[in-house]
């Protein structure tokens, strides 16, 4: 009697060792293993995204402006009108390059921010800090990224003299001197048209690995003629340099590069002009010289007259 045939797949028999079951192909492989790897991909929500991105856009912010460019707010006048920033009204946001000095020195005509030395601060009047920890964070971030002022005593000027140069003012024309050359300096600004003239000062040597700075706003900053005492007291130290001012960001209606235009390039050679009194002594001396030639004069032309009448 014949036994009845399995229902059951010659493949499907368990009691089958491997090597009496069908081989597949290499595509059937393929295709059952993606089969069995595949699963449902889970979409994260847009909501649980965001504090990540906030994140990393932060800490990309941190590391660029710490070391690439980093964003400063002005907060002063003092560099009218290449910069703007006055109490009361919004001052300009700047884009200051941190890479460039690492490459080279500071040059005369750059626009620079830097760390005040210690006779820059001692006569600041430290800012005002809130007791209140969030309002000190929210500080602290808002000058990480440039929109509010720094904690710190920051400061921009323009670079006027480097290490080893002689740096004094003025010459006759009010002109800032240099190695005894007059500065082309376009970049001023008077405040009040009617005294368009500077403070002047005696000579001074900047010491090597030093800047002397000055602000556009030649009338209203306190800058290394002042600061420390003036004199070398006022030079600032290279190392304390941050970057150099390329680019005005904010506001949108002064979008715009910051000039850098070196003053001691087309500067003329000047013959320094003596003190009033000394300028004075050809006048009088001539003044007082004319008294006796006019009398002997007078007295040589009255003999000649005589003597013309005495003659038959």
């Amino acid at each position: 009697m014949a036994e009845p045939v399995s229902q059951n797949a010659p493949e499907d028999d368990p009691d089958r060792s491997a090597e009496d079951k069908p081989r597949l192909s290499r595509s059937e492989e393929r295709g059952g293993s993606r089969r069995r790897r595949a699963k449902p991909a889970k979409k994260r929500s847009f909501w649980k995204e965001l504090p990540i991105l906030l994140v990393i856009a932060l800490v990309l912010t941190i590391l660029i402006q710490t070391f690439l460019a980093k964003v400063f707010m002005i907060p002063s006048g003092s560099m009218e009108a290449t910069l703007h920033g006055c109490p009361g009204c919004t001052g300009d946001r700047i884009l200051v390059d941190r890479v460039t000095y690492d490459f080279t020195e500071p040059a005369p005509g750059d626009v620079i921010v830097f760390k005040g030395p210690q006779a820059w601060i001692n006569n600041e009047i430290p800012p005002q800090e809130s007791s209140n920890i969030v309002v000190r964070g929210l500080r602290g971030l808002g000058s990480l990224v440039g929109f509010a002022p720094p904690d710190e005593r920051d400061f921009v000027k323009r670079v006027i003299a480097v290490g080893g140069q002689t740096v004094q003012c003025c010459d006759q024309q009010g002109r800032m001197i240099v190695d005894g050359k007059s500065l082309d300096e376009p970049y001023i600004y008077w405040e009040n048209l009617s005294k368009q003239e500077q403070q002047s000062f005696e000579p001074v040597k900047v010491p090597a690995g030093m800047l002397w700075v000055q602000g556009d706003n030649r009338n209203n900053s306190d800058d290394s003629r002042f600061q420390g005492g003036g004199g070398v007291n006022g030079a600032v130290p290279v190392e304390n340099v941050i970057g150099k001012a390329r680019i005005i960001v904010l506001p949108p209606s002064r979008w715009g590069g910051i000039s850098d235009h070196n003053p001691q390039q087309s500067a003329q050679p000047v013959a320094l002009g003596a003190p009033a009194w000394q300028s004075g002594l050809p006048l009088g001396a001539g003044i007082a010289a004319a008294w006796p030639a006019l009398f002997v004069g007078r007295k040589l032309k009255s003999g000649l007259r005589r003597a013309a009448g005495r003659k038959p």
